[in-house]
C-alpha cells in the first residue's frame, strides 16, 4: 500500500503513522482503516477514495456531508450527547479542505474512526435492527428541519425508480454484450410491474409527499451498533444524502436487513422476507419518524419496501445487461444473482403486503395508547 502515502500525508492526522488495512465490504468506494499513534495511546481514521465514476461531482458529495453533519452534529451537542461517536466528522486536510485530489486525480476523504462499536453485514440479533430502525428514523428527525433543497443531487434521479425502469430499457434495446436473450424471465418480471415505477415520484411531483433530506443508503451496515449497549449510535456512508423522499430509506432498510439470505444468495428458496424483523425494524423507526411523518408518508411505508426491492432489482439487472460496468462483482452473472434475489423479494413483499400493513398500523396504534 504504498500508494497511500502521498494520500496520507494530505490530511490532519494527529500522531504518527503506524499502518492501514483493507476494508472490503461494500461495492462503491475504496476504503482503508488507518492507525497511528502517539506517546500515550493509538487511534485510527478512515480513508477512503471516491468512486468519480459514480459520483462525478466529489466536492458536491462533501460539501452536502460537511452540512448535513455539521447540522446533526449541533444537535447533539445540545442535547448533551457524544458529537464524536453520535455523528461521523470529517478530517480536513491540511490546507483545510474536506476531501484531496491527488496527482493521479483520484478525490480522498478521511473520517474518524469510531471505537467501541461495528457495523454487522446482517442481523445478528433482532434488537439490533430495532435500533437500527430508531437510528435512521433519528436521522431523518435531526434532518427535518434542514432545506432539503440546498443539498447537491450527487446522482441525478437516484432513487427514481420510473427511470431506473427506462434506463432498464435503453440496456435492453442497446444490449451490448448480447446478455439480454438469456433473462428473458427477469425482464419480464419487470415488465410487469411498470405500473409501480411511478407511485412515489409522482406523489412528490404533486407535492403529496414532501421533500426531505434523506440517505438514500440504508443498509443495516450503515449502521455503527454499540458494543456494549447494542444500540444504534451513528450513520455513515453519506455520499447519497441529498433531497429524497423519507420512504426510500424505510424501504431500503427492510430490503437490506430483514431478508432471509444475503442479497447474492443464489439458492432463491432460502429468500423471504422476515416478517419479525419487518415488525422490529418498524417499531424502531416509528418510534423516532411518527411525529414528523405525513398521513401520506405512512400510507406508503409497505408499499415502499417492495418498490425499492424491485428498483433494486432493476438496477442489478441493468448493470448485468450493460456488462457490470457500475456495482464491483465477484464473479460471472453475480449481478444476475443479485437481481435474481430482489424479484424473489418483492414477490415475497406482494404476498405479505397487508400483513405488513397491519404491523404498522398495530405499531402507531400501540404507541398512540401508550402515550393517552
Amino acid at each position: 500500500m504504498e500508494h497511500l502515502s502521498e494520500i496520507i500525508a494530505q490530511f490532519d492526522f494527529a500522531g504518527e503513522y503506524a499502518g492501514a488495512e483493507v476494508c472490503t465490504d461494500g461495492h462503491i468506494n475504496d476504503t482503508y482503516f488507518l492507525e497511528f499513534k502517539d506517546q500515550e495511546r493509538k487511534f485510527r481514521y478512515v480513508l477512503q477514495r471516491i468512486n468519480s465514476h459514480v459520483f462525478r461531482d466529489p466536492q458536491g458529495v462533501m460539501e452536502n456531508i460537511e452540512a448535513v453533519t455539521s447540522h446533526i452534529r449541533q444537535k447533539v451537542i445540545e442535547r448533551k450527547g457524544d458529537p464524536d461517536r453520535e455523528v461521523m466528522r470529517v478530517i480536513l486536510t491540511r490546507d483545510g479542505k474536506p476531501c484531496y485530489r491527488s496527482s493521479q486525480g483520484e478525490y480522498w476523504r478521511a473520517y474518524n474512526y469510531i471505537e467501541g462499536a461495528r457495523t454487522y453485514q446482517k442481523v445478528e440479533d433482532p434488537v439490533h435492527f430495532y435500533h437500527a430502525g430508531r437510528t435512521f428514523g433519528e436521522f431523518q428527525l435531526l434532518l427535518s428541519d434542514f432545506p432539503a433543497d440546498s443539498l447537491h443531487e450527487t446522482i441525478a434521479r437516484f432513487h427514481d425508480t420510473r427511470k431506473r425502469f427506462e434506463d432498464l430499457l435503453r440496456v435492453i434495446e442497446a444490449d451490448p454484450k448480447g446478455r439480454a436473450a438469456e433473462v428473458k424471465e427477469e425482464i419480464a418480471f419487470v415488465l410487469g410491474r411498470e405500473a409501480d415505477t411511478g407511485i412515489i415520484v409522482d406523489l412528490i411531483a404533486a407535492g403529496e409527499i414532501p421533500l426531505r433530506v434523506t440517505h438514500n443508503d440504508t443498509k443495516l451496515n450503515n449502521i455503527m451498533i454499540d458494543n456494549e449497549t447494542g444500540e444504534g449510535i451513528c450513520v455513515l456512508d453519506l455520499d447519497t444524502v441529498m433531497p429524497g423522499s423519507a420512504l426510500y430509506d424505510f424501504g431500503d432498510a427492510i430490503r437490506f436487513g430483514a431478508s432471509t439470505a444475503e442479497e447474492d444468495e443464489p439458492n432463491l428458496d432460502l429468500v423471504s422476507l422476515d416478517l419479525e424483523l419487518f415488525t422490529q425494524f418498524t417499531r424502531g423507526y416509528l418510534s423516532m419518524a411518527k411525529g414528523f411523518l405525513t398521513a401520506a408518508e405512512i400510507d406508503h411505508l409497505a408499499f415502499s419496501v417492495k418498490l425499492i426491492t424491485l428498483e433494486t432489482g432493476i438496477r442489478f439487472l441493468t448493470d448485468y445487461i450493460e456488462g457490470d460496468v457500475y456495482f464491483r462483482t465477484d464473479r460471472p452473472e453475480h449481478n444476475l444473482q443479485r437481481a435474481r434475489t430482489q424479484f424473489k423479494l418483492v414477490a415475497d413483499m406482494e404476498a405479505l403486503l397487508p400483513q405488513m400493513e397491519a404491523i404498522i398500523r398495530e405499531t402507531l396504534e400501540s404507541d398512540l395508547e401508550a402515550g393517552a
